[in-house]
């Protein structure tokens, strides 16, 4: 059985890999490469509102991570793709999960905002 990891415990590793996923632009990127390869062109097209260097950051991030790959292809011009690794395919489950529910209660929160605010 592997090591058991506790999220609250202050030294936990895990607690970097909630970062990741916490981070920003983790799930923007993730969800955009649900459907399969992307080349960075197509993922800040994509993905309304990210600054390149903000991209490349995450890109870089994630892979050092585990979480996507980073395909060269060696010609002219050259031709960059990303993708998620199967790692990065597991998090689609719990991302979907919690996309759907910030679909799903928009309203509820811009109510609670509302009603706070009206305080």
């Amino acid at each position: 059985m592997g090591k058991a990891y506790n999220v609250m415990a202050a030294t936990c590793p895990s607690r970097t890999v909630l970062h990741r996923i916490g981070a920003r632009w983790t799930v923007f990127v993730v969800n955009a490469l649900d459907e399969g390869p992307r080349r960075f062109s197509e993922l800040k097209g994509h993905i309304r509102g990210i600054t390149p260097k903000v991209l490349t950051e995450t890109l870089r991030s994630l892979e050092a991570d585990g979480l996507v790959s980073r395909h060269d292809y060696e010609e002219n011009p050259p031709r960059v793709e990303y993708a998620l690794t199967p790692l990065g395919r597991s998090l689609l489950v719990p991302l979907r999960a919690v996309r759907l529910w910030a679909e799903e209660h928009v309203p509820d929160i811009e109510a609670a905002r509302s009603r706070q605010s009206a305080l």
